[in-house]
């Protein structure tokens, strides 16, 4: 039987590159996979783990491709948004325009980006957790930790600041 040949979440980042080219993704793309790492090692540090070099070996690429996915559902979230799909607030049209240019300009903003960003962070708990399965010199509560760490450190907090 033939082998097949699968590509996940090839078109997305390629697309995104294409659509929106930039110096910036020269700098956000290893910035964020240092980030991963350095946030990874340090719990693996925290929690003495013996195998560090192992873990952050066998982890590494995983968390860097999901934690790009996980930020996916927030900018979805945030687009929304600009698209005017906010389902809440009076003047929703102020709230709209404000949503991705300042989230501080109105209560309704506000929310509405800490809602993009939680459900980000909520994304990388379950993609990282999932990722460390097959990790086996980990324990059920060093994949907890380090799953939460992760979603707590590594969530789009920029999505609070502001354009202008």
């Amino acid at each position: 039987m033939k082998k097949q040949t699968r590509i996940y979440n090839l078109i997305l980042p390629v697309w995104l590159i294409l659509a929106i080219p930039s110096p910036l993704w020269l700098a956000v793309l290893p910035g964020n996979l240092l980030m991963d790492c350095a946030v990874l090692l340090v719990c693996l540090l925290a929690l003495k783990h013996v195998q560090k070099k192992a873990v952050v070996k066998q982890l590494w690429w995983k968390f860097w491709l999901s934690g790009f996915a996980a930020d996916a559902v927030g900018v979805v979230w945030m687009l929304l948004g600009t698209l005017g799909y906010i389902p809440f607030g009076d003047g929703w049209e102020n709230t709209v325009s404000h949503v991705t240019h300042n989230p501080f300009h109105n209560p309704w903003a506000f929310l509405w980006t800490l809602a993009g960003v939680a459900a980000a962070g909520v994304c990388i708990y379950l993609f990282d957790k999932r990722n460390m399965r097959s990790c086996q010199g980990l324990t059920e509560r060093e994949r907890r930790v380090i799953a939460l760490s992760m979603a707590i450190v590594t969530a789009p907090w920029l999505f609070f600041i502001p354009v202008y």
